[in-house]
């Protein structure tokens, strides 16, 4: 099977939530009520309209296998440099296993040298240790301690 990454659509959305709620840290705070919740609508339009955002899905004959979002942000740290910033990862359950993940961050790491980012970071959740394995075993380092305020 090919993969494919583009844009997402806004067809994709309803498949994106679902995406994002199957597993059991999503399932706690994702809304899969259909019709779907207007706060999806509005971030969607945000994301797309945005010039730094991608919300890019990887496909393989015409079925949705992942998500991510890539946010292109400027810094003056870094000698004024720019850094990515991957969220949202995921891969369908389906297609686990088959180095799909894999392939879509090597997407996701050229997309970022080609906007001239000097740093791509992430950040996953500690109840995740697999994911955790899967970003070191591309290179990413657990470098910083993160922080979060829920507002």
């Amino acid at each position: 099977m090919t993969l494919t990454f583009r844009q997402a659509r806004h067809s994709d959305l309803e498949g994106l939530v679902m995406m994002l709620a199957n597993d059991p840290l999503g399932s706690k705070r994702e809304d899969v009520s259909l019709p779907l919740n207007a706060k999806y609508e509005a971030a969607f339009k945000a994301i797309d309209t945005d010039p730094n955002n991608q919300l890019i899905v990887a496909e393989t004959d015409g079925n949705l296998v992942g998500m991510l979002q890539l946010t292109f942000i400027p810094y003056l740290t870094h000698t004024g440099s720019w850094r990515c910033l991957v969220e949202g990862v995921r891969v369908h359950e389906d297609y686990r296993g088959r180095g799909y993940g894999e392939a879509f961050f090597e997407h996701a790491i050229a997309t970022a040298k080609s906007k001239g980012c000097s740093l791509i970071q992430l950040t996953s959740d500690k109840a995740r240790p697999d994911a955790l394995r899967f970003y070191e075993k591309l290179g990413f380092t657990a470098s910083h301690e993160g922080f979060k305020l829920a507002l």
